[in-house]
Formats: C-alpha cells, sequence, structure tokens
C-alpha cells in the first residue's frame, strides 16, 4: 500500500516515521490540493484532534477540542462525497470516553453512552463520521483506550513522577484505565481495515483493563521505581480544573468486536505491555 499523511503542518511531521509516506498540508476545514492526490484511496483513516490533556477545559478549549475534531470530519466527508472513486472504509477515531465515568461497570460496543464533556465530544465527532455512509464507505468509529506508548499521549506525562521516585496512582485508585498497546493499536487497525464485516464503533482496548493502582504499580516496577505517593484527588482538581475527570473516573471496558472477529491482542496484560514499552533503548531506563 501507498500512504499519504495529512497533517496541518506538514513540514514538522516527523518523516522518519514513515518514510515511503507522502506529507501533505491541509486546514482541517477547508478542501485544497490534498482533495485531489488522495482521490483513489482505498481507506481513510481520520485520526485529526486537538490533544485532550494539554490544557484545562475552558469553554474556549472545548469548543476547540470539539471542532477540531468534528470539522475536520465532516471536511473529509465533503471531499469523499466529490470523488468518482470513493474509499471502501471510512476509519474514524473516537474514545472509550463514550461511555462515561462507569466505575467497575464492563462496557462494550452495545453499551449505551454516558455523561461528561468527553461523551459528549465522542457522541458528536462519531455522528460526523456515520455521514460518511452516505457516499458508500463502511464507517467505523474506534474508540480508543489510553495508548501507551513514548512518543506522545498520557503516558509521559505518567512516568515524570515516577522517574524522580515520586509515583503513584491517581485517588481514589479503584477507576479502571483502559489501555492499548501502540503496536496493538497499529495491528488492530489494519485488521479493522481489511475485515470487511466489522462496521460502527470498536473499542480499540486490551481485554484487561486495570484499576489506576494496578495500573501505577505495573509503571512502577517496568520503570524499576516504586509506586508510594497517592495523586489526592482535589489537588488534580485545582491543578487541572474539569481535565482532572480524565485521571479520576474511568471505564472498564472489552473489545468484544475486535475479540469476536479473531483479532489477537499481542500485549493482553498491563505488565507485559510497559514492560515491552520500558525495554526500548529511547526508554532510557537501563
Amino acid at each position: 500500500h501507498s500512504v499519504i499523511l495529512l497533517s496541518r503542518n506538514a513540514k514538522r511531521s516527523p518523516p522518519t516515521e514513515a518514510p515511503q509516506a507522502q506529507h501533505i498540508q491541509w486546514d482541517g476545514c477547508t478542501q485544497g490540493p490534498w482533495t485531489q492526490e488522495c482521490e483513489g484511496a482505498d481507506v481513510v483513516i481520520n485520526l485529526s484532534g486537538a490533544s485532550i490533556a494539554d490544557q484545562r477545559w475552558t469553554p474556549s478549549r472545548k469548543r476547540e477540542l470539539i471542532d477540531s475534531r468534528v470539522v475536520s470530519t465532516r471536511t473529509l466527508g465533503h471531499a469523499i462525497a466529490g470523488w468518482n472513486k470513493k474509499p471502501h472504509t471510512f476509519l474514524s477515531a473516537s474514545g472509550v470516553g463514550y461511555y462515561g465515568d462507569q466505575g467497575a461497570k464492563v462496557v462494550d460496543e452495545t453499551s449505551p453512552r454516558g455523561d461528561g464533556f468527553l461523551a459528549d465530544l465522542c457522541l458528536e465527532w462519531e455522528n460526523a463520521a456515520q455521514q460518511i455512509e452516505a457516499s458508500g464507505a463502511r464507517v467505523l468509529e474506534v474508540r480508543f483506550g489510553m495508548v501507551l506508548g513514548l512518543d506522545g499521549g498520557a503516558l509521559p506525562k505518567m512516568m515524570f513522577p515516577f522517574q524522580w521516585f515520586l509515583g503513584g496512582p491517581v485517588l481514589p485508585g479503584t477507576q479502571f484505565v483502559s489501555w492499548i498497546h501502540q503496536d496493538d493499536l497499529a495491528r488492530l487497525i489494519l485488521f479493522l481495515s481489511t475485515h470487511t464485516s466489522i462496521r460502527g464503533p470498536v473499542n480499540a482496548v486490551a481485554p484487561s483493563p486495570v484499576t489506576m493502582k494496578d495500573f501505577c504499580r505495573a509503571l512502577g516496577k517496568a520503570m524499576k521505581r516504586p509506586s508510594w505517593f497517592p495523586v489526592p484527588e482535589f489537588v488534580l482538581k485545582i491543578a487541572l480544573g474539569e481535565l482532572a475527570t480524565m485521571l479520576t473516573t474511568g471505564q472498564r471496558a472489552q473489545p468484544q468486536k475486535a475479540l469476536s472477529a479473531g483479532f489477537s491482542f499481542t500485549y493482553s496484560t498491563i505488565q507485559e505491555a510497559l514492560n515491552s514499552i520500558f525495554a526500548q533503548p529511547s526508554a532510557g531506563m537501563a
């Protein structure tokens, strides 16, 4: 397959991560040369969106988080509608935040939407993706859990206090973390792209979610650091505002659709996933 990467700053897209890919500039909201370049694609994978956890959720930031996902998805939809050769699959990212705070209750793709900002954001995002079915594409809404890798996301932020021997769980510690190793996520996306019987929402999570306490214990073990300084919930709320709910609440999600379709996870337990990540030379934990 040939790969085209759309980026709001194509010059800053790291070419070493995909040396054979074609990097093309777009702004996420208007048609342009990228439209013609992408026509004829078999699969369109939509991962666009401003980072959820980089800033406090002020009203303006919430609007940016929604628009950067919904508007870009609609822009892709408008482009696809005008193509003569349309993709057979449109795969759009979403999140397990769709389910809201579910405590210890197990959720899968048949579970209803929950409450809260992330649930509302995911609903708008998924609704925008579903409109692309009108072009004849098979649409999948891939609900990501916490993606484990060193190149971004939550893990590098969670590592920082552990590096200074100050790591510990975010209280209450009983909230569940649904996670997936970045390599399994890449494999799952390829799997979904080619297994045409799957459509609609798919949970992109490992089959063994863990509590925050167990996650941090496994993180400390992988980093050869203790997990002994719990972070009180009120401290996070003071520091992060509503954003703190991402860490103090959670979902116990299961990848029922992926498992039923025959997908096999390379990393099915949190300890083996984190051990794999910190065995990499780039982790600097030797």
